[in-house]
Parts: structure tokens; C-alpha cells; sequence
């Protein structure tokens, strides 16, 4: 009955006013900074040739970065960390990612996770529930203390103390450290995609758009 009753309200949700039947795409309609293309320069070929799929597809945000190798460089060594060594729980971590990038209209941030958040057991209600946040029903209280973080990184650039003692019962120092730089990193992320106009891949699809 519960779970229906979860359902319901969640069905409610998508088709109340609160949001729009068409998901959210980039906030600018065309490039600022195109994205480099092939020939590379043999600084380009180092950052996008380890990154090109078989099919030679490359994402825009790595070719879009090239066009700055060294701060390119840089910047990468941070994000293969967050994305590879990291010791947070995949789903935890794409909780983070997903709510801090719908916090900033990151569209591409969030179409370009929402497969792994897929992947990391997190369902389309939860995806839905994501844009409400953390006080939206059926969260359990971890889930709801991720999202909490994410919001007050958002807002105030601080953990409160209640929120930090729920997630210090069961992370250690480094994961809270890497809670807080998770968050910090992708509310960067989306400021570079948002600002440089970096647009959609094939197959993207964004977040649902509010009225």
C-alpha cells in the first residue's frame, strides 16, 4: 500500500503543473566556444585520444575543454579522481552529482549521469524525487542527507552540523572530504557547461523543466 501509494504521488507529480511535459536542454541555444576538432594539436591528441570511443564519439565536454590544454590538464586530474579512486558509493555519488547539477540548471551535467545513475541503482522515480529534493516522500534518511548536503553546498557553502553527523555515522574523514569536493566539483562542472554553451550530445535527455 505504501509503495502505491509513493507511486501515485510521484505520477501526480509529473503531471501536475509544477513541471513541464518536455525535459530541459542547455541554458544557451548554440556554442560560446566551439569544440576542437580533428587535426589536434599533439596537446589536444593527449587529453582526447585516451577519451574517443571506438566509434571516435567524443563527448563535449572533454573536446570543449581541450581548446585550453594545460588548464584542461589540470582540471582532468581532479575529475578522473571523483570519477575512478574515489571511495564513495556509486550511488551515493551520482545522488550528489544529479542534485547538485539540477540545483544548477546543469542539463548536460545531468543527461551525461543519468545513465550511471541508472547503473548505480538509482530509478526514474528517484531521478523524479532527485528534482524535488530531500524532503520529498520516500527518501530514506541517507539518501535524504546526501540530497541535504548537495542543497546546503548550494546555498550556504556549508554542511549544517545535523546533516554532518548523519553522514559522518557512516562515512570516514576521506569521504567526507570527498562528499564536500564531489559537490564543489560538479557545481563547477555546470558552471563551465552552462557558460561555455557546450550542447547535447545525440541521445541526450535532460532533467524535467518546472512551469
Amino acid at each position: 500500500m505504501r509503495t502505491f501509494i509513493i507511486v501515485f504521488a510521484l505520477c501526480a507529480l509529473v503531471s501536475s503543473p509544477m513541471f513541464a511535459q518536455q525535459d530541459g536542454g542547455p541554458p544557451l541555444s548554440e556554442p560560446r566556444i566551439p569544440r576542437v576538432e580533428k587535426p589536434w594539436t599533439e596537446a589536444q591528441r593527449e587529453i582526447l585520444e585516451p577519451r574517443e570511443g571506438r566509434d571516435g564519439r567524443l563527448l563535449g565536454v572533454w573536446s570543449t575543454c581541450a581548446q585550453a590544454p594545460d588548464l584542461c590538464q589540470a582540471w582532468l586530474g581532479f575529475t578522473d579522481y571523483l570519477l575512478r579512486e574515489s571511495t564513495l558509493p556509486l550511488r551515493d555519488r551520482e545522488l550528489l552529482i544529479m542534485r547538485i547539477g539540477y540545483l544548477n540548471h546543469g542539463a548536460y551535467e545531468w543527461a551525461a549521469h543519468r545513465g550511471i545513475a541508472g547503473r548505480a541503482g538509482i530509478s526514474d522515480e528517484e531521478l523524479l524525487r532527485i528534482t524535488v529534493g530531500p524532503d520529498a516522500g520516500g527518501w530514506s534518511t541517507w539518501d535524504a542527507a546526501l540530497l541535504r548536503a548537495a542543497d546546503e553546498l548550494h546555498n550556504d557553502a556549508l554542511i549544517s552540523d545535523t546533516t554532518w553527523a548523519t553522514l559522518a555515522e557512516r562515512y570516514d574523514r576521506r569521504q567526507l572530504m570527498e562528499a564536500v569536493f564531489t559537490v564543489g566539483q560538479y557545481n563547477m562542472v555546470a558552471m563551465y557547461l552552462n557558460s561555455l554553451g557546450v550542447q547535447f550530445e545525440e541521445g541526450f535527455e535532460g532533467p524535467p523543466v518546472p512551469d
